[in-house]
């Protein structure tokens, strides 16, 4: 990874951002619902910092850090999200509906795993055209049980596609355990049966994933075909917006927040000797800043004319 501020910058505008977007749902002030991906911020940084400019990323319901690791503007993002036409989707998609082709970014998705044979087909495209582009898949524990992933991965095994698929394994498919749901100790074991490699990754440890991320691009790259990496995290929020979380403890969240993934990072950089405690200060006060600029931007953003809400809009 080349730029280790930047990437722990990133990480503190992704959990800095998904807090907001939940205080501002609570308030009343957002419609609709969202998906927090805090606690989470590693998996998306680490692999989105492994892609080159033309790579390809399918996202999910739980978007938002993906695309900002990305490269997606915040300002769009908000905006989206309150329903502006200066949003990804022109207001029109809200949380779980955005893309930017200029990044490479197919979208986030609200189909538990939609976005598997999305990627799959865009490393179809990418090995016709000898592009030398790799599609990079975002996906929970739970998308991991749909036949989309089955059916994608066996494809892609068959054809050794450049596609790195990651399972975001934050333990919990909504509300039931990923032990209650798949019967074998590990998802990325799945890959065994579609002739890949699979590999569990520290989803917390944001250099274990980048590492690991870059090494199945590698791969890719050389024709040997997909990746399938398993990325065990937490998310800190509920699966959505009202969710109680009664089917999780106090112990189980505060312990996992213990080895969080900004803490560790943090540390890491503090004892390189990268990071002050100064540095970090003027870093979380600039994040705070930006995000609040994000919220003005679309608070202050045109609504949709109700004439063109058609426009875009297929059945």
């Amino acid at each position: 990874m080349k730029d280790l501020i930047e990437a722990y910058r990133l990480m503190l505008t992704i959990r800095c951002f998904e807090e907001k977007v939940e205080e501002l749902f609570s308030r009343g002030l957002i419609g609709g619902t969202t998906h927090p991906a805090s606690g989470q911020e590693a998996v998306a940084v680490g692999a989105c910092a492994a892609l080159e400019k033309d790579d390809y990323v399918t996202s999910t319901h739980r978007g938002h850090g993906h695309m900002i690791a990305r490269g997606g503007d915040p300002n769009r993002i908000m905006a989206e999200l309150y329903g502006k036409e200066t949003g990804y989707s022109r207001g029109r998609g809200g949380s779980q509906l955005m893309m930017d082709l200029s990044l490479g970014f197919l979208g986030s998705n609200g189909i538990t795993g939609g976005g598997i044979p999305i990627a799959t087909g865009a490393a179809l495209s990418s090995q016709r055209r000898k592009s030398g582009q790799v599609a990079l898949c975002f996906f929970g524990d739970g998308a991991s049980n749909q036949g989309t992933f089955h059916e994608s991965l066996n494809m892609a095994g068959l054809w050794k596609l450049p596609v790195v698929y990651v399972c975001e394994n934050n333990l919990y498919a909504m509300s039931t355990p990923v032990a209650q749901a798949v019967p074998i100790p590990h998802i990325a074991d799945r890959a065994a049966s579609y002739g890949f490699p699979g590999q569990v990754v520290d989803g917390n440890d944001v250099l274990a994933v980048h590492q690991a991320v870059a090494a199945a691009c590698a791969r890719a790259r050389r024709g040997e075909g997909p990746t399938l990496l398993e990325c065990k995290t937490y998310r800190f929020s509920g699966h959505s917006r009202g969710d109680p979380r009664k089917y999780r403890t106090v112990e189980e969240e505060l312990a996992w927040r213990e080895k969080g993934p900004l803490a560790r990072f943090k540390a890491e950089l503090t004892s390189r000797g990268l990071l002050t405690g100064r540095a970090d200060q003027a870093l979380k006060r600039d994040v705070k800043r930006r995000v609040a600029e994000a919220v003005a931007f679309a608070r202050k953003s045109p609504a949709p004319d109700p004439a063109t809400l058609g426009e875009g809009v297929f059945a």
